[in-house]
């Protein structure tokens, strides 16, 4: 394990004003993206849609990384260049999503589940490096209720990602781990700060139990919010307040950075509670985003497969980057959304 590349890798994902791209949707999931634009889920398709993000003008100036799938990182832009090569000639680093899903887990309270995916890891880590990857990222759920997560679900979920971890550093590859609580359900912001502090708490046991080296990782976590169905919403500040309170308890420092998920949260409001919590800096770590829908809806809807809108789309996926690299320095104001539309 080179710990010296790990931790240059890992701190250029969060270098300032930069976050990184999930652009890892599995076949199944681009389906239903592309279904609320009448587009066919066609693996060309797929490819098109790919290569109009990949090849935005000036993503690099504020993007770091982008998560590709197991079918992405194999496939190439329309003038041969295979898409690893094609972002590291952006200055975009690729990786990759290394888990097979969450599966009902054994002997479990009903939706709990447990993500799959270390058979055959250490193999297809050294072909995904071969193929460009140098970053990584596994996903695991936990659902949110009075009684849910059970600390079994959040046990089994731990000591999974801290082997894929290890796994991953092994090979030079930095992990993202990504512990998510769900925010389907009437849960209100404090019962996600609760469950949320358990399972980084428990994360980071593990992790230090399979001798990770925080350093050369990332976390990609959920923000404290309010569930869906909540009678009421937490305020951009209220939100910001929770989420930093809990990692400041559970993260360590030495950790590089904290890439949120949007987890279904509107494109505006993903980027106005990361700005809101770096304006509440400086903290220890870097507090960047890793955002898919949050960055891909606008481009998709500008998109709608029609090759003829592939510059309007580029340019709504270049404007929700730079309002999300201005997020990441507290310099985001709501009213830049109504300038830019």
């Amino acid at each position: 394990m080179n710990t010296n590349t790990l931790e240059a890798t890992a701190r250029a994902l969060v270098a300032p004003g930069k976050g990184i791209l999930a652009a890892d949707e599995s076949t199944g999931t681009i389906k239903k993206r592309f279904d609320t634009i009448g587009v066919e889920n066609t693996e060309e398709n797929r490819r098109a849609y790919r290569d109009l993000l990949f090849t935005t003008e000036g993503i690099g100036d504020h993007i770091s990384g982008v998560i590709l799938y197991d079918e992405t990182i194999r496939q190439s832009s329309l003038d041969g260049t295979p898409f690893p090569k094609l972002l590291e000639r952006q200055g975009v680093i690729s990786g990759i999503k290394v888990d097979t899903g969450a599966k009902p887990l054994a002997l479990a309270d009903d939706g709990e589940t447990i993500t799959e995916g270390l058979d055959g890891l250490r193999d297809r880590l050294a072909e995904y490096h071969g193929l460009g990857a140098r970053f990584a990222k596994w996903r695991a759920t936990y659902t949110i209720t009075d009684t849910l997560p059970s600390q079994y679900a959040i046990d089994v979920n731990a000591d999974a990602l801290a082997r894929y971890a290890a796994l991953c550093q092994e090979i030079g590859i930095v992990p993202i781990v990504e512990p998510e609580v769900m925010m389907e359900g009437d849960h209100t912001i404090q019962r996600s700060a609760q469950v949320s502090s358990a399972t980084l708490e428990a994360l980071y046991h593990a992790l230090y139990e399979q001798r990770i080296h925080l350093p050369g990782s990332l976390l990609k976590p959920n923000m404290v919010l309010s569930g869906y169905d909540a009678r009421v919403h937490a305020s951009v500040d209220e939100v910001a307040d929770q989420t930093l309170e809990c990692f400041s308890a559970r993260v360590p420092a030495a950790v590089p950075g904290i890439v949120f998920l949007s987890g279904g949260q509107s494109d505006e409001d993903a980027t106005a509670h990361l700005d809101a919590m770096n304006k509440r800096g400086p903290h220890p770590w870097e507090l960047s985003f890793s955002y898919g829908r949050a960055l891909q809806a606008a481009p998709l809807h500008a998109w709608r497969g029609d090759p003829a809108n592939r510059v309007s789309a580029q340019a709504a996926l270049l404007q929700r980057a730079k309002l999300n690299s201005l997020a990441r320095s507290g310099k985001y104001s709501p009213d830049m959304e109504q300038r830019a539309a």
